[in-house]
C-alpha cells in the first residue's frame, strides 16, 4: 500500500498511548477514567508509554484488549470501507470485520516501540456535541514535537477514540484511501486476505 510507511510512523506516535498492559500496573491503578476527555487521553498515554518498556509479547496481547475497550473499533472499521459496504455481501463484510482488529495490531503494534521514551502532554480539549477533540503534543529525545489530535466519541457515558490525526495525517482518511486503492486493484476478497496476512 503506497502510504504504508507514513501511516506506520504516524500511528506509532499515537497508538503508543494505548499499549499499556494491565500486568505492568497495580490493580488499583488499572481503571482508566473515560468520562473526562482530557483525563482519558492523559491516563492512556501515561500508562502506555511506561508499559512499552516491558515484554513485547505481553504488550501485544494487552494492546488487543485495550483496543477493543477504548477505541470505537466497529465504527472505525465501517468508516474505512464506507464506499464498499453497499457492494459487498454479508459474508464478505463479516470476514472483513473479523480481520480488522488483528490487522490494526499487526500493522502498528511493533512500531510502538520506537516511542518507548516519549511523553504526551494534553494541550487543549474542545467539546464537540457528543464527542470531543483532544489536542496533545508528543515529545521524545532527539526528535521534534508532534501534534496529535484525538477525536473522541461518547458511547453511553464513556469516551472512545474514533480517529487520530498525527502531524497533520488523518489516519482514518489515509487508511480508507489505501483500502479503497487495494480493493479497486485486486478486489475486496483480496483486501481481506491481505489484512489476515498482516494480522
Amino acid at each position: 500500500m503506497n502510504r504504508a510507511s507514513r501511516l506506520l510512523a504516524a500511528a506509532g506516535v499515537a497508538l503508543a498511548g494505548i499499549a499499556a498492559p494491565a500486568a505492568f500496573a497495580p490493580a488499583a491503578a488499572q481503571a482508566i477514567p473515560n468520562t473526562d476527555p482530557g483525563k482519558f487521553v492523559d491516563a492512556i498515554a501515561d500508562r502506555g508509554f511506561g508499559a512499552l518498556k516491558g515484554n513485547r509479547q505481553a504488550a501485544r496481547g494487552q494492546f488487543r484488549a485495550l483496543l477493543a475497550q477504548h477505541f470505537a473499533v466497529d465504527a472505525i472499521g465501517d468508516r474505512l470501507i464506507q464506499q464498499w459496504r453497499p457492494k459487498i455481501s454479508q459474508a464478505q463484510y463479516a470476514a472483513y470485520k473479523a480481520a480488522f482488529p488483528n490487522f490494526i495490531i499487526g500493522t502498528y503494534a511493533d512500531r510502538l516501540y520506537d516511542y518507548s521514551g516519549a511523553d504526551l502532554k494534553v494541550v487543549r480539549v474542545q467539546n464537540q456535541g457528543n464527542g470531543a477533540a483532544v489536542l496533545s503534543t508528543v515529545t521524545r529525545p532527539g526528535a521534534r514535537p508532534v501534534n496529535v489530535i484525538w477525536s473522541l466519541t461518547k458511547v453511553g457515558n464513556a469516551y472512545k477514540v474514533n480517529n487520530l490525526t498525527v502531524g497533520g495525517v488523518n489516519l482514518a482518511m489515509s487508511q480508507a484511501a489505501d483500502f479503497n486503492s487495494y480493493a479497486q486493484r485486486n478486489g475486496f476478497d483480496a483486501l481481506v486476505e491481505f489484512m489476515k496476512k498482516r494480522g
